[in-house]
């Protein structure tokens, strides 16, 4: 993989506190050895926004900082990033550059 091209992690459905784990082992897995210096959450297909996504994503942050990397959400809905802004991580809904969305979390 090019150290350019970013990692896509497909986060769908409605979160329990028993995915955060695991969500954050596929990232590191995904992530070792590509040097890549981005990682996007496609979270188009998350259930109703909670505190478990909140949750998920900022430990999902957490891990790819581990890693050199930064983390960005594509297809974060308003409810999600009203909910990221209330508790200071509305800088992970920036999309990424040329998304279809155009709007930066």
């Amino acid at each position: 993989m090019d150290a350019t091209e970013p990692i896509v992690l497909v986060i769908a459905g409605r979160l329990t506190p028993a995915d955060v784990p695991r969500l954050c082992q596929e990232l590191t897995a995904r992530l070792c050895g590509t040097g890549a210096a981005e990682a996007i959450c496609d979270v188009g297909g998350l259930g109703p926004p909670d505190l478990t996504a909140v949750d998920a994503l900022a430990r999902l942050q957490l891990t790819a900082r581990r890693h050199g990397c930064r983390v960005r959400l594509r297809g974060a809905g308003r409810e999600l990033r009203l909910l990221l802004d209330l508790v200071g991580l509305l800088s992970l809904a920036q999309q990424p550059p040329g998304s279809a969305e155009g709007k930066d979390l």
